[in-house]
């Protein structure tokens, strides 16, 4: 039940839009260039504990996703936050959103338009979890994926270094809203890597995305199984003032954890946020229960 002050903050339209710089300057991160098979990217690291690594969605690492990595700090990891598009601590505006989406759509390194499998960045992603288990210990090493990396951290399981995957919006294979962005050996390796070591996925979507619609979570179900635990958010739960592209471009409730969390007391959003946490907190610490009966 939302409490009043959480009422108040979604009446006002604009609560969310006002906490928030425009820049963030990202300087309690250390910016490293880190380079697997002839790829570098920027990675921005903090914190202390068992690895995450959280991917941006697009267009890039805005502030509310610099947000979130500080949130998954705060709850006792290393957070490895690799650049992956965009610029970097800025709100873009619609229109750069629009071209950055463009650009990373044809890019070698995603292959966003060339239908589903292997791409170039997941290997990448998977080296970097490896690097991050090796400096951060523990029993292994969180990913997060949003929107349009929200798959990449399903495809980083088939690293054994991975064992705990968040998806939040997947909305990859663009052109296929009701099916998900793997080939059907990697979904059954995937699978199969679940099963052994009894690992589970928690995913996020509010109900009416149509990017990222429910079609596609009945896939993710079909291909997984008891594996995957999605959860669905009502629409009205979003944050009703976005940053432009999400408000202009994407137009529908989408991003759970970022652009449209409503970091209020009774909010869904940001009890979505939590249970994120206490998930990340039982399969790297090991010593909290997550309580959902659904995650394994």
């Amino acid at each position: 039940m939302q409490t009043n002050d959480a009422m108040d903050a979604r009446a006002s339209g604009d609560a969310e839009a006002s906490t928030l710089p425009a820049v963030d300057p990202l300087d309690d991160f250390h910016a490293r260039e880190i380079t697997f098979d002839g790829i570098s990217k920027r990675v921005f690291v903090s914190g202390h504990g068992p690895a995450v690594i959280v991917l941006p969605e697009m267009p890039g690492i805005a502030p509310e996703v610099a947000r979130f990595a500080r949130w998954v700090r705060a709850a006792g990891f290393t957070v490895y936050l690799p650049s992956l598009f965009g610029r970097d601590g800025v709100t873009a505006s619609a229109a750069e959103a629009v071209e950055v989406f463009r650009k990373t759509c044809v890019s070698m390194e995603f292959r966003a338009l060339a239908g589903r499998g292997e791409r170039p960045i997941t290997r990448w992603l998977r080296a970097l979890a490896r690097q991050a288990l090796a400096e951060c210990a523990g029993p292994g090493v969180g990913a997060v994926g949003m929107c349009f990396t929200g798959n990449f951290a399903l495809s980083m399981v088939l690293e054994p270094a991975v064992i705990a995957p968040v998806l939040a919006q997947p909305s990859l294979p663009l052109e296929a809203p009701s099916e998900i962005d793997l080939l059907p050996d990697e979904a059954a390796q995937v699978r199969a890597r679940l099963e052994r070591d009894a690992l589970a996925v928690l995913a996020y979507r509010f109900e009416g995305d149509v990017h990222c619609p429910a079609a596609r979570f009945s896939a993710y179900r079909r291909a997984l199984g008891e594996r995957f635990d999605g959860r669905t958010l009502p629409d009205s739960a979003a944050n009703p003032a976005p940053p432009p592209f999400f408000r202009e471009v994407v137009r529908v409730p989408h991003s759970v954890l970022t652009a449209h969390l409503v970091d209020a007391e009774g909010e869904p959003t940001r009890a979505a946020r939590d249970e994120v946490l206490r998930f990340l907190q039982h399969r790297l610490h090991g010593d909290r229960p997550f309580s959902p009966e659904s995650i394994l």
